[in-house]
């Protein structure tokens, strides 16, 4: 990056390396981080994102929206330091670790109300994705429940019998390597919240945490609102100057 610095500062005459440097530090540029993000190539990106937009905006009577969400390889850390004080008067946990195995967390928000379902399995199979399922139907048995999958194969069947067996169960994808921003996100907040910088010594501890978290949350809950109500596929860009048009 160095040397692009200075092949720069030579096409502009007389101004230095160390000149073009201070200005990209002004403005908060920085050469060696790149951003990326996949663009939806689905043939049916319209119909699916107007159909989960529809969902949020202008929801089915009788029925409740609900945004499903996994996590798998939550880690069970234990900060093998604890936290160290800075000069500052900051305190900060050190990079060492022990780590006492992984746990998945599967979450289901609903969005009239924000309030969270959620689960601790051991694995991510379509069984143990099945078995969420059914909690989530459990929990709102007196109403039909359109639900919001992303596309992982655990959530889609060629023959499904479970979807034939739960007439109230409505299922939506939304496109082909989609924003997240389509569907609310529940369990990766869940999980962030409970885990950030704490020390656990079992997997039991750290979804105990977990559960604890969301037991809070019931208070605080809010719907979900959606305020996008145009969802356009985006073109690839081939030049990074383009990206500012």
């Amino acid at each position: 990056m160095r040397s692009g610095t200075a092949g720069s500062s030579r096409a502009l005459g007389d101004v230095s390396a160390d000149q073009v440097w201070a200005i990209l530090r002004k403005h908060k540029i920085a050469l060696a981080r790149r951003r990326s993000w996949c663009i939806s190539t689905d043939p049916e990106f319209a119909r699916k994102a107007a159909d989960i937009v529809a969902l949020y905006l202008h929801p089915p009577e009788n029925a409740l929206v609900i945004s499903v969400d996994e996590k798998p390889h939550v880690q069970t850390l234990e900060r093998a330091q604890g936290y160290l004080k800075l000069p500052s008067g900051r305190a900060l946990f050190a990079h060492e670790y022990k780590q006492h195995g992984t746990s998945t967390l599967f979450a289901a928000s609903a969005g009239a109300t924000g309030q969270v379902v959620a689960g601790h399995y051991r694995r991510r199979r379509r069984a143990e994705f099945l078995d969420f399922i059914d909690r989530v139907v459990a929990a709102y048995s007196d109403q039909d429940l359109h639900v919001i999958f992303d596309n992982l194969s655990t959530h889609k069947s060629k023959h499904d019998r479970w979807l034939a067996r739960h007439p109230r169960f409505h299922l939506h994808h939304p496109p082909t390597h989609a924003s997240g921003s389509i569907s609310s996100k529940s369990g990766s907040a869940s999980w962030r919240a409970a885990l950030a910088d704490a020390s656990f010594t079992s997997v039991r501890a750290s979804r105990d945490a977990i559960d604890r978290f969301l037991v809070a949350w019931k208070s605080e809950a809010h719907p979900f609102e959606w305020t996008k109500d145009v969802v356009h596929q985006v073109p690839l860009k081939q030049r990074y100057a383009d990206l500012l048009k």
